[in-house]
Formats: structure tokens, sequence, C-alpha cells
């Protein structure tokens, strides 16, 4: 069995130029991990803050269990990533660099049945970077529906 995809943060590379990924576990507890089985999950207010020589998950969404009791975790509650050192003093400095931040673009299930957060180090977009990546998008699709009618013989 390989890897399987739980959460995709969609908003992640509309917002963010994405320059570098990499690769983290998490620190979960029993409930969190049963919902994230179960596909609840929401990455889209997510982000990575380096305090004090370790990395944490803010603003993730991971729902209570259903079959919980009153020991179940807090659906937004501050979650430690699991990275090297040598990563860790990385990411560090790159924050620092003008309007660099970390945010998590997908969170998965791997091979051996861990929950690893995929993360990007971005910057973040102007309002007209995203209108010309749109513009881009749309006149790719068009070159590729007018190619697709030429080889159909329209």
């Amino acid at each position: 069995m390989g890897e399987e995809t739980i959460a995709l943060n969609r908003k992640a590379r509309h917002d963010y130029t994405i320059d570098d990924t990499l690769e983290a576990g998490i620190v979960l507890t029993g409930t969190e991990i049963k919902s994230i089985r179960a596909h609840r999950v929401n990455l889209g207010d997510g982000y990575v803050r380096v305090e004090r020589g370790e990395a944490w998950l803010v603003g993730a969404h991971i729902a209570p269990f259903e079959g919980g009791n009153r020991m179940n975790h807090e659906a937004k509650r501050t979650r430690k990533l699991l990275l090297h050192r040598s990563q860790i003093v990385e990411l560090g400095v790159r924050m620092k660099a003008k309007g660099m931040t970390i945010i998590p673009l997908r969170l998965y299930i791997d091979a051996r049945g861990h929950a690893k957060l995929e993360l990007g180090i971005g910057r973040g977009k102007k309002l007209y970077d995203r209108r010309r990546d749109i513009a881009e998008r749309d006149s790719r699709r068009d070159m590729e529906r007018q190619l697709a009618d030429v080889s159909r013989g329209r």
C-alpha cells in the first residue's frame, strides 16, 4: 500500500508562490489520527511558526473524533512538527527573509501508516500575480482546445 492523500490545501498555490517543499512528521493524539483517517481535516487556514528551536503547525483544523469522549482533542490546537534540527534552523532563517512564509500543502498517510505533512516555503502573491496566473491558465486551455479541434479534423 502506498501513500494516501488525506487533505490538500488548494488555496496555497493560488495565494503563494511556492519556492521549496519539504516533508515533516506531526505529533498527534489518538483521536486526531482517527479523524485524519476519516478525512476530516482542513489545512486552509494553517501556517507554520518556528519558536525556540521547534516548528509548530498553527490554525489547521482537525475535526473532533465523533466516537471520542470528554478527552477528545481541540480542533484548532497548535501541533508540533517533527523535523531535523538543521531543517528547523533553515526554516527559521528563511522565515526571517522578507515576505517568506511556511504553509501546509498536503496531509497524507505514508506507507508505514504515519501522518506526514508536506510543507511549502513561499512568498505571498500580489493580486496582479494571481490575475496573470489565471490569464495564463485560460490561454493554455484555449490553445489545448484548439489543438484538440485541429487533431479531430474540425
